[in-house]
């Protein structure tokens, strides 16, 4: 009864009263579980859904529940085994969901940026006080990936610095995996390494600035050596077994946030300015880098 007064007490401006396919999926899911992989750290990732969980609960009538992985992976691992309904996930991260769940995992949205684009880069940065100017400087020096399963921490920047002429297991003396998009820039930053990959929009809008926002990074701290062609936004995902009211009700419900609740919208989804359409056909370029990536791992070893 509490869950239907919840539903209700703002219907004139949320929704309709729901159908009885509405009701139906209420029945057999009395909370609703959200994955997400995200480039910060798990206190301040799962703190940043909590306007989202606080819009779900009014507009859907139910519990969400938000988890955050230890790997990009995990997040997968739990929509493949139906421990989690939903989730927002990285390109190359779906491109491993769709690997290993084929049509089961739907993408429907992506937010469009702080200045309205639907895509994003992977840049290689160093210190700001450092000596090196471009990517041809670092040969031989150390370089740090995010994640085995980031499009801009991992698959986009050794795709295509392999084709650009600089293969990173030949041409950097030392790679590793730093363990997400943060940990990279304090390897950086405290000599670790030389230089790493990180995401970044624009000059308003990346893992970098919000890190400086957060007071994590001084401004200034970091300098862009190398910036990779255009990937899209991360999607929105559902698995397509979900009942059919629950997947509109839950696409509908994250399209019309940015106008009901866009103070709410913005802390979610760090600063993004609205939310476009997506679908399959718009990450076959990300699966292809990563199926790359992939193979040249297993035949190489590397």
């Amino acid at each position: 009864m509490h869950r239907r007064r919840i539903l209700l007490s703002g219907a004139a401006s949320l929704l309709a009263a729901p159908s009885l396919a509405q009701a139906d999926w209420r029945s057999q899911f009395r909370e609703l579980r959200l994955g997400i992989s995200s480039a910060e750290n798990e206190r301040d990732a799962v703190a940043r859904q909590q306007p989202f969980q606080d819009y779900i609960q009014r507009t859907l009538g139910v519990p969400l529940r938000v988890f955050r992985a230890t790997d990009y992976a995990g997040v997968v691992e739990a929509m493949r085994s139906s421990n989690i309904e939903f989730a927002r996930i990285g390109p190359a991260n779906y491109a491993l969901a769709r690997r290993v769940m084929g049509d089961r995992v739907i993408p429907f949205a992506r937010d469009r940026d702080n200045e309205g684009a639907t895509g994003y880069h992977s840049v290689a940065f160093v210190k700001a006080d450092s000596p090196f100017q471009r990517m041809e400087d670092l040969r031989g020096r150390s370089f740090a990936f995010a994640d085995p399963n980031s499009a801009s921490g991992f698959a986009f920047p050794a795709y295509f610095l392999r084709r650009q002429g600089f293969v990173p297991e030949q041409f950097f003396g030392r790679t590793g995996f730093s363990g997400s998009h943060e940990q990279s820039v304090i390897a950086v930053l405290n000599g670790t390494y030389d230089a790493a990959a990180t995401f970044w929009s624009n000059d308003r809008h990346g893992n970098i600035q919000r890190m400086t926002e957060k007071g994590m990074v001084p401004p200034g701290a970091t300098r862009i050596v190398w910036t990779s062609p255009m990937i899209p936004n991360s999607p929105w995902v559902m698995r397509a077994d979900l009942p059919e009211g629950l997947r509109r009700d839950w696409r509908d419900a994250v399209f019309a946030m940015p106008e009901r609740d866009p103070a709410a919208f913005r802390v979610a989804a760090s600063n993004a300015s609205g939310v476009a359409p997506t679908r399959h056909e718009d990450y076959a370029d990300v699966i292809a880098v990563v199926e790359e990536n992939l193979a040249r791992r297993r035949n190489r070893g590397t």
